[in-house]
């Protein structure tokens, strides 16, 4: 509630409570960043509470986790260690072309390493697909992660990274009623890509 001192003649607030309110937003702003935000983010703790509160323990956790990626959390989560990223898988290309009748659906796999990669574009002629880009680790029965969905495309392109090493791909189904020819291409670093 206002007190009625605080508001002006059309019943707004008047620009003293404006300012008192703006005053008092900055010093708890101000409050929250000494007390949390630089223990938690920074290790700086100048009252002593980020301590006792366990926060100094996440700027930590933080600083190992930059240490460990080179400094660079948002390079690491990509998998890209700095301007070199290494392969123990050679640089291949390949080139699938495959036809779905009717209401018919296909897998299309790569084996891959955590962290390899490849770039791909996939067109559908006559007609668009539904597609599910995913992926699944080694001797998973039904457990697979999806990446990317689609329904009635007519191509794809883009870049991959694998997250956890395993067979890494599309499946295909035609809703069409008429045959559609898909033609894949990849080039990268992953062991084989074949056809399920």
């Amino acid at each position: 509630m206002h007190d009625i001192s605080d508001l002006n003649k059309e019943g707004l607030p008047t620009s003293a409570s404006l300012i008192k309110a703006t005053v008092i937003a900055l010093l708890v702003g101000g409050l929250v960043l000494v007390v949390a935000v630089l223990p938690a983010e920074y290790g700086v703790d100048p009252t002593g509470l980020g301590s006792s509160m366990g926060l100094n323990a996440l700027s930590a956790a933080n600083a190992e986790e930059q240490d460990a990626s080179g400094g660079n959390l948002l390079l690491a989560s990509s998998a890209a260690l700095g301007p070199v990223w290494k392969s123990a898988a050679a640089y291949r290309s390949d080139t699938l072309s495959l036809t779905l009748q009717p209401d018919e659906g296909t897998e299309v796999k790569a084996m891959m390493q955590e962290g390899d990669r490849f770039v791909f574009s996939w067109e559908a002629m006559e007609g668009g697909v539904n597609f599910d880009m995913h992926g699944e680790p080694p001797g998973s029965v039904d457990t697979f992660t999806s990446y990317w969905k689609g329904r009635n495309q007519v191509s794809a392109h883009g870049e991959f990274v694998a997250p956890f090493t395993g067979t890494h791909g599309w499946y295909w189904r035609n809703r069409n009623k008429e045959p559609v020819t898909i033609t894949l291409s990849t080039s990268g670093y992953y062991e084989k890509l074949y056809q399920l």
